[in-house]
């Protein structure tokens, strides 16, 4: 179900379900936050968002390169924030313009 390629509720609904499985089993942060996305397409930007704040992986750029994924297009300048803060503990200089080039695309559309 996860390799259609067009992007259903089903679909996602099914990849949420495959990752409470896995946190019940291994529970991982870094799996809860790839889950949060997951809820994200099956609950929503504010449901997703509740859940990723509440795992505070401070030191983590993927979390905060997705709290600015989900803030996009409801909080621009939240989403701006999380992802300039990403920028800073980003490792490598590829991932850095990666999100500066998200940080253009908000300012494009402000």
């Amino acid at each position: 179900m996860h390799t259609i390629k067009s992007d259903t509720k089903e679909k996602w609904d099914n990849i949420l379900q495959l990752y409470n499985r896995l946190l019940v089993i291994d529970y991982s942060p870094l799996v809860a936050l790839n889950r949060t996305y997951a809820l994200s397409k099956v609950k929503g930007k504010a449901a997703a968002i509740n859940e990723a704040e509440k795992l505070n992986l401070g030191s983590n750029h993927f979390y905060f390169t997705l709290l600015g994924e989900l803030y996009t297009g409801m909080d621009n300048k939240k989403a701006k924030e999380n992802f300039q803060h990403a920028i800073s503990l980003a490792k490598t200089e590829t991932e850095k313009q990666t999100l500066q080039k998200k940080i253009a695309c908000l300012s494009l559309t402000n």
